[in-house]
């Protein structure tokens, strides 16, 4: 998916989707690979949280929480 339709889905600027990968890259929760002319992200689910009051949970338990369908 490109930054551009992330952005649309999730009602932010392409900038602003921009600002946050960098930043999760730079926090080392997503790795970079160029693949042609393209980016390839890997998230790196085994990283903590970096709010203080989250560090107990990994970025992989908050991606199954919001990810997870509910039960019927």
């Amino acid at each position: 998916m490109r930054m551009r339709d992330v952005a649309i889905q999730v009602g932010l600027t392409e900038r602003a989707v921009q600002r946050i990968v960098t930043e999760l890259e730079e926090a080392k929760i997503l790795t970079r690979d160029r693949v042609g002319r393209r980016n390839r992200y890997r998230i790196h689910t085994d990283q903590r949280l970096r709010h203080p009051l989250e560090t107990h949970s990994t970025v992989g338990a908050l991606l199954d929480a919001v990810t997870r369908k509910p039960d019927r």
